[in-house]
């Protein structure tokens, strides 16, 4: 007895027999055709108990099929086949209804698997009404690698939702485009999207900024002041760099989270708010939960989804595709037309990249700026890519913490050849920063340290924890130079 009938539509006859043999095997009746119409015969006359079919058909769009399908049998499966792997078409699968979106190449087992969970799970109408069809191909998000599928595939079940999500992923990632692609293929599409960067505002003015604050409620507040949750009223707020957070602002948001409202800085009535919240960070927030920095309540609030976006250097195989986006972008604006040979790409694939796509986005723009010719050749790009001398820099001007950070990381990541640095590495880093800073505070502070507690940000307890942790000797009243 079959474990059920699927029915494959496929343009490709090799695909179809492929299908026909794997899915045979596993137990079920099979039937394949190469057309929408043969599909839409057996669908219509109420055969199958699942339906596997291509995007692209010789008669027919498969996406335009979905919903023929959902009206006439809303209860039957169709998984969706495609070549075209873009964030588009994961998240047109989704809203027209699809079970599940396979880009192809995908492994047969995991084609077994979706087959598997599509059969035994109950099924119901979705929402048909598609934000991608007035979409054109100008898509947030580039890459094809297994890593951005994946992310593809998450989004677009996300965008059926209101969950509450975490990003994380190092800087440059595009946290932010994630978030917008959210918001923008989501439910609260036609609500605003609002943006927040908690490292970019003055902790003593971070509740202001999100709640709003009445008339009078500090000094200076002479006139009542908007915060960004009722800015993102009916949409989505993005909270950007979460882990900054202070702890007296992270108690109000989750309350928000908790309870569905908010007061105003100096206000005394409670707003109720409707706003889906996405966080983002590239701080490790489990750390700051072990330091007294982050609130363990809040992070699992935060955290229903957590969402992780892999760093450059895991997709490399992105990075043909997106050096092609940044050029287009940079003729669009008026910038010379420029193009790189497979060495240059190759080059590329090979390069850490610790800045991101971010990174690797500033370089093709400077390409497109500095080098005169159409055609840039390998060893310019070589010459882009080499690390740069280390720089004494003067005490007149000083380097970027970040920046001398990275050049000391890339400089030790070469030092071990092929291989990788032993595990462990966060932990090391952080105790040679915490060291140097912890040390020059306390001498800024003449060894006080419930002052350096302050001026760390940190707690009494917590600072007194870690100069006995690191050695750390304190003396009072000497303040170094």
């Amino acid at each position: 007895m079959p474990a059920g009938t699927i029915l494959v539509a496929d343009d490709d006859a090799a695909i179809r027999t492929v299908l026909n043999q794997a899915l045979g095997r596993a137990g079920y009746d099979v039937r394949t055709t190469g057309s929408a119409a043969g599909l839409w015969r057996w669908v219509a006359s109420g055969e199958g108990n699942l339906v596997i079919s291509d995007v692209v058909l010789p008669d027919e769009n498969g996406f335009d099929l979905i919903p023929r399908i959902k009206r006439t049998r809303p209860d039957l499966p169709v998984v969706v086949m495609s070549a075209q792997n873009t964030l588009l078409t994961a998240i047109t699968a989704a809203e027209r209804g699809a079970f599940e979106y396979l880009p192809k190449p995908f492994d047969l087992r995991e084609l077994i698997a979706v087959v598997q969970r599509a059969l035994a799970a109950p099924q119901t109408k979705r929402n048909n009404g598609s934000a991608a069809e007035n979409s054109d191909d100008r898509l947030p998000l580039i890459g094809r690698s297994p890593a951005m599928q994946e992310i593809y595939r998450t989004i677009a079940r996300l965008t059926q939702t209101d969950l509450t999500v975490t990003i994380m992923g190092e800087s440059g990632t595009g946290k932010e485009l994630v978030a917008r692609a959210l918001h923008d293929y989501g439910k609260r599409r036609h609500g605003p999207f609002v943006a927040v960067n908690m490292a970019a505002i003055p902790k003593e003015l971070v509740e202001s900024e999100l709640f709003g604050h009445e008339r009078g409620a500090f000094t200076g507040a002479t006139a009542r002041g908007v915060g960004r949750f009722e800015q993102a009223e009916g949409g989505t707020l993005f909270l950007d760099e979460i882990g900054d957070m202070p702890l007296d602002a992270q108690t109000r948001l989750l309350r928000v989270l908790q309870q569905g409202e908010y007061t105003a800085v100096g206000g005394r009535v409670a707003i109720r708010t409707d706003v889906r919240i996405i966080a983002a960070t590239n701080r490790d927030l489990r750390q700051l939960i072990h330091q007294g920095l982050f609130r363990e309540d809040l992070y699992y609030r935060l955290n229903v989804v957590p969402l992780r976006l892999p760093p450059l250097r895991e997709r490399t195989e992105d990075i043909p595709d997106l050096v092609r986006h940044f050029l287009r972008k940079a003729e669009e604006e008026g910038l010379p037309v420029k193009n790189l040979d497979a060495e240059g790409l190759d080059l590329m694939k090979h390069y850490r990249w610790p800045g991101n796509v971010r990174e690797l986005e500033n370089l093709v723009r400077r390409l497109a700026v500095l080098h005169a010719g159409e055609d840039i050749p390998a060893n310019v790009i070589a010459a882009e890519l080499r690390e740069p001398a280390v720089m004494v820099e003067s005490d007149d001007a000083p380097g970027s913490l970040a920046t001398a950070a990275e050049r000391y990381l890339a400089q030790y990541f070469r030092s071990q050849g092929d291989g990788l640095p032993p595990p462990g590495l966060y932990d090391r880093v952080l105790t040679e920063v915490e060291r140097p800073l912890i040390s020059i505070c306390l001498a800024a502070t003449r060894g006080n340290q419930i002052k350096a507690a302050h001026l760390l940000g940190l707690n009494r307890n917590t600072l007194r924890k870690k100069i006995r942790d690191l050695g750390l000797e304190v003396i009072r009243g000497l303040k170094t130079d």
